[in-house]
């Protein structure tokens, strides 16, 4: 295990992915405490939301644990793109009952900023991590300043390299499979996207940081397979979704554990940037990549209504039903037990020679 990760002192190298909406500090802590690394998703929470769970989280543990902020520039609002967007949604504002002259428009999530690293600061975690890239550089000293090792996701080789130029401690390798936004931040161009053990050993020969592979891996085989390509460890997402700590709804676990699962599209409706979520009705119907999204985060807020309407009547025809390509593993158990397993899996595969 790299000297990184000696220092965190995690019985293995398993990272939970930072799911907003899906999560709060309970999964964080389940995780903390079978050895491996919590996250605790900041990038929809106010400042003072964010003390609240980090005080509820440390009270409980005194183990590591990771914080997870996006760090993306926040679009001008487009009069004319938000036009198309009102346009694209009115028939099903219609049918729900809904008035779409009323339909809301709010900036979504927001990027880390110092008002957050304010309430961090008290804290230090032992890992904060980004997606999007990284923060400005007087962010970026400020978080190094406090001793925690800063990660962030890199969805190609070129992007892995930037970040190890631009500061980062660990690299996590975001493979095509994963579940949620993609983190690329050097191109829009979806086409460069490649699957996780495809980019995997190619980030790993790129860079000389620690490098963690996320993106289908959710079984004790999956597990071993990152590390068999050189892996420093790997960040599993989709198979907390059900466990028992998870805010997850029951109409998304009932999606995950449902046949529904085997068909994710990476899809921009819901945000405004591409996102790995199960296909439902409003992908379908309008195309997953349908260029009437306004820039991410500005088409959130015209959804929530929607959403709002369809779930009251136990449909998830508008909910972002995030989920990585691989939902089987998703199961109905203590986020405690599932990290064990990971644990036992990392811990029990023995290198390959050319490893």
């Amino acid at each position: 295990m790299s000297h990184v990760f000696n220092r965190l002192g995690l019985a293995a190298p398993i990272f939970q992915a930072p799911m907003a909406g899906a999560q709060n500090h309970r999964l964080a802590l389940a995780v903390c405490q079978a050895g491996g690394l919590g996250a605790l998703p900041a990038a929809m929470l106010s400042p003072d939301a964010l003390l609240a769970e980090l005080h509820a989280l440390t009270a409980a543990t005194g183990a590591p644990y990771n914080v997870n902020f996006f760090c993306h520039t926040p679009p001008t609002p487009s009069p004319e793109g938000q036009m198309r967007w009102q346009q694209a949604l009115a028939p099903y504002y219609r049918e729900f009952g809904l008035d779409p002259a009323q339909m809301p428009i709010g900036p979504g999530r927001v990027p880390f900023a110092h008002d957050s690293a304010d309430v961090l600061e008290t804290f230090r975690p032992a890992v904060v991590s980004f997606h999007f890239g990284l923060p400005a550089p007087d962010l970026l000293a400020r978080v190094k300043s406090w001793g925690s090792l800063v990660a962030s996701s890199a969805t190609t080789v070129d992007e892995a390299r930037w970040l190890q130029a631009h500061g980062a401690d660990i690299v996590i390798a975001q493979g095509l499979e994963a579940g949620g936004h993609r983190g690329m931040f050097l191109t829009d161009d979806l086409s460069t996207q490649m699957g996780t053990m495809a980019l995997l050993p190619q980030i790993v020969h790129a860079v000389d940081v620690p490098v963690i592979a996320a993106g289908g891996v959710g079984s004790d085989q999956s597990v071993a397979a990152a590390k068999l390509l050189g892996a420093a460890g790997v960040q599993i997402g989709t198979a907390y979704l059900c466990s028992h700590e998870a805010s997850t709804s029951d109409l998304h676990r009932a999606a995950l554990q449902s046949s529904a699962a085997q068909h994710t599209a990476l899809t921009t409706l819901f945000s405004g940037r591409p996102a790995r979520g199960i296909v439902n009705r409003l992908m379908r119907e309008l195309g997953p990549l349908n260029a009437a999204a306004p820039a991410f985060p500005l088409a959130t807020a015209a959804i929530a209504p929607l959403r709002a309407a369809a779930e009251a009547q136990g449909l998830t025809d508008f909910t972002p039903l995030w989920s990585g390509q691989n939902a089987s593993n998703a199961r109905s158990l203590s986020a405690t037990e599932i990290t064990r397993g990971f644990v036992q899996a990392w811990r029990t595969t023995s290198m390959h020679p050319e490893g």
